[in-house]
């Protein structure tokens, strides 16, 4: 098959658009050779194990899926019992973007808070978590938190620390969805288990897709004692993969050694390079009329344009709106993000917006 596309085009609208990282397609390619045991017996899910385990602890156990919806959705059902309710930020992903699975797969309810800046609060966590033991409303159980959240930002490693003692305080479970986990870890400068298993949360999802892999995430239980059925539920889920150890070998490319870390700090460098030249364009008068909504502080960069600049952008580049409401929209930066697609489209805002 000849190539379709126009291989030089890269926009800024997901993560997801990038292509697959050429060490994760290689690894991909060692593991084709021959037969392996089928749904995850296969030496690479086994490996993949020992991969996770240095990186979160020992006695840790990875769950590899397909999607992150997937990941998010058999992750807190296995924390859940059927009465149960998860609490969470309005903006979060398992909210506003996976099509209602959470509650019509998982069979959960969600009890949604909203915030300014997508991170949840002991305070906020408070608003919800409430009515334990009325037989009317949906037992509030889990708290699922997102890092780096929705809207670009970071929990520091002492702010999930809070929610996690606070969460566990009441009598419920602290599940984090880690879509982005690797550019927090590499924007706030610590190891993975610094922000999941040492700060207290329970259960998470490992996104791979959005730092370089072809698909595939893991759910990934910290304590054993906060998840059940894992084994059963991603079977009547449909994220049991037959050919795990294709799934598992990305992630083990992506974790073995730092991949994962040098793809993370390129896309966040490359956000930060973005916000960092519009502002220059806004001090010097080449850029008008355009503001920033939140902290750039991960991949993502979220701005406010002046009327009608966005459609004429998305012309040359493309990108989601946020809130068209306001004119707010939000830029991503990938692993594969270079310097001259970053100016190319500052200077076209810029001439858009000076026009």
């Amino acid at each position: 098959m000849s190539t379709l596309h126009d291989t030089a085009v890269r926009g800024f609208a997901s993560d997801n658009y990038s292509g697959i990282h050429p060490e994760v397609l290689a690894a991909i390619a060692a593991a084709n050779d021959g037969h392996q045991i089928a749904y995850g017996e296969d030496l690479y899910t086994t490996r993949l194990q020992e991969v996770f385990a240095r990186h979160f602890g020992e006695g840790v156990q990875a769950f590899p899926v397909f999607n992150g919806t997937g990941a998010n959705v058999t992750g807190l059902q296995s924390m859940l019992p059927r009465w149960g309710a998860v609490i969470s930020a309005s903006t979060a992903h398992i909210n506003v973007d996976e099509g209602g699975a959470p509650e019509k797969i998982g069979g959960f309810k969600l009890l949604t808070v909203p915030t300014d800046d997508g991170k949840l609060t002991p305070e906020l966590v408070d608003r919800e978590a409430w009515g334990w033991g009325d037989e009317h409303r949906a037992q509030p159980l889990v708290v699922s938190i997102t890092q780096s959240t929705e809207l670009g930002t970071l929990y520091t490693v002492d702010e999930i620390k809070a929610l996690a003692d606070h969460t566990h305080e009441r009598g419920m479970k602290l599940h984090l969805d880690g879509a982005r986990i690797s550019n927090a870890a590499a924007a706030l400068d610590v190891p993975l288990r610094a922000f999941t298993t040492d700060a207290g949360v329970d259960v998470l999802s490992f996104g791979g897709t959005k730092n370089g892999a072809m698909l595939g995430e893991a759910v990934v239980v910290l304590n054993p004692e906060a998840s059940d059925g894992l084994i059963y539920s991603r079977k009547y889920n449909m994220q049991l993969s037959s050919k795990m150890r294709f799934v598992s070998a990305q992630l083990i490319a992506l974790l073995e050694g730092d991949l994962w870390l040098r793809n993370a700090r390129h896309s966040n460098a490359m956000a930060q390079r973005l916000r960092g030249e519009v502002e220059a364009g806004l001090a010097d008068g080449s850029i008008q009329g355009v503001s920033f909504s939140q902290p750039t502080q991960s991949n993502g960069v979220f701005a406010v344009l002046p009327d009608g600049v966005a459609d004429k952008l998305r012309e040359s580049f493309r990108f989601y709106d946020w809130d068209a409401s306001r004119n707010e929209v939000r830029w991503m930066c990938s692993f594969d993000t270079q310097e001259s697609d970053v100016d190319a489209f500052v200077a076209e805002l810029g001439r858009l917006t000076t026009a």
